[in-house]
């Protein structure tokens, strides 16, 4: 008989993992290549602490895992429910190690600085890249994207300025201090997802548990310090007042998260259509598309930004971008070239139409289904089909539809294959950022191995009440 997992024990196991995973970035991860931060000494032991850090990995989602399925067993009140402290607890035990590791999984945190102390230098970002700023920020950025304008909205430009402002070009205090803006948006996700799944008919705990808790999380709003976090944070509290009938403060806050990064305007679907039920089609039109429009102009002048994102939106659709559709675009190709063919591009703008059409089915299909799903839910889908079929995807991507499908949708199929699926991507991306060769292919399944191993010692050696139980 399987011996439950309780709070303090999966805890541990996932701070662990984290902490491994933490070292194991100081020679992994996607270290500056112009300043002697962190641990210099472990820049030479790539491989092993690759290694090292896919057995952290393992840890801290087989952490989550068995979180999960002891959160399964528990009854209505069972002590193992995370509640906002107990989830807060948890994040601290799971995250607080990454916070002073070098960036991870992605050089977007470079990118961030560099735009911020563009914007600092009166640089246009829409038209521009880092690589008319130059120096050492600029350096950080991979060479591939030094041409590429920024992709984002004036308000997180805004915050990356500040940031660039506040530390003054320093990487290792620019880094810390955009982790802090991204755990401000990822506390307003562990204190407004539970009151959003419960006026979704969701239980607020398995809300937590799947939308905050996932590996993704802590891997990449935090190690990563992705906007992601700024964005959803302030999407969820948008969509929280919205089902409590505050409209004009939804559509603000809506579009506020939409101005970090514009998937999230398609929360203004789910404002439009609750309004639409209380007070009419035209004055749910007028108040949506009335404050939206408000807040749009107010940001764009306070921040003296300009409108420029609205042109740079085909930035994620740049040709070394990577996504399914993207990555079948490049095979065919490779394909017709194996045959003596010359296609062109027209492999890859058919592949890219493909996925498109493949996310306008979901859309259309969400909406014919949208009374029995549920606005929050039917939005969650298409997010979920715009970051995997669209022409950019990364593994931080799939949060925009998993934390709404965590607080919409019913218990069951969905949950499960979403649960899996953000299990699955935590293993995707390299701590470097960069894609794998063979050898470290090799060692990242070394990794695992070796963490399953730990995990199953751990088993053995705990007591009774600790004892770690693989779930079934």
């Amino acid at each position: 008989m399987l011996t439950p997992l309780s709070p303090p024990a999966y805890r541990l196991l996932g701070g662990m993992g984290a902490t491994l995973l933490a070292v194991a970035g100081c020679g992994a991860g996607a270290l500056p290549v112009q300043d002697g931060l962190w641990w210099t000494a472990l820049r030479h032991l790539d491989r092993p602490a690759l290694l090292l850090g896919y057995a952290g990995l393992t840890l801290l989602t087989v952490a989550w895992w068995m979180a999960g399925r002891d959160l399964r067993r528990a009854g209505p009140e069972g002590a193992a429910r995370p509640d906002l402290r107990s989830t807060a607890i948890t994040l601290v035990c799971w995250a607080g190690p990454l916070l002073l590791a070098p960036p991870m999984f992605s050089r977007d945190a470079y990118s961030y600085l560099a735009q911020g102390a563009m914007v600092l230098a009166d640089l246009d970002v829409y038209q521009l890249g880092v690589a008319h700023l130059g120096g050492r920020l600029a350096a950080e950025v991979p060479q591939m994207w030094q041409q590429t304008p920024a992709p984002y909205g004036p308000v997180f430009l805004w915050l990356a300025a500040g940031v660039s402002a506040l530390t003054g070009g320093h990487l290792a205090l620019g880094v810390l201090a955009l982790r802090l803006v991204a755990l401000a948006g990822v506390a307003l996700l562990v204190v407004n997802l539970p009151r959003l799944a419960r006026h979704c008919g969701v239980d607020p705990a398995a809300a937590l548990w799947l939308g905050v808790l996932n590996p993704l999380v802590p891997l990449h709003l935090v190690a990563g310090a992705h906007n992601e976090a700024v964005m959803l944070g302030l999407l969820v509290v948008g969509l929280r007042l919205a089902l409590a009938d505050r409209f004009g403060a939804a559509a603000v806050l809506v579009t506020l998260a939409a101005l970090v990064k514009v998937p999230a305007l398609l929360g203004l679907l789910v404002v439009g259509s609750l309004a639409v039920r209380r007070i009419g089609v035209s004055a749910a039109v007028a108040r949506t598309a009335g404050f939206a429009m408000l807040t749009g102009a107010a940001v764009t002048w306070v921040t003296g930004i300009g409108y420029g994102w609205i042109g740079a939106l085909a930035t994620p659709a740049y040709r070394h971008s990577w996504s399914i559709s993207t990555a079948l675009g490049r095979g065919a190709r490779r394909a017709a070239e194996a045959f003596g063919l010359d296609l062109g591009t027209a492999p890859m703008r058919t592949s890219v139409a493909v996925g498109l059409l493949g996310v306008l089915a979901v859309a259309v299909a969400a909406w014919w289904y949208r009374h029995r799903l549920g606005p929050v839910y039917a939005v969650s889908l298409v997010l979920l089909a715009v970051a995997l079929l669209g022409p950019a995807t990364r593994p931080w991507y799939a949060l925009w539809g998993l934390v709404l499908l965590a607080a919409a949708a019913p218990d069951g199929r969905p949950r499960r294959v979403a649960a899996l699926g953000a299990a699955l991507l935590g293993f995707v991306a390299l701590p470097s950022g960069f894609g794998p060769d063979a050898e470290q292919a090799l060692l990242a399944t070394a990794g695992v191995l070796v963490g399953l191993c730990t995990i199953g010692v751990l088993r053995l050696l705990a007591p009774p009440p600790l004892a770690l139980a693989v779930p079934r």
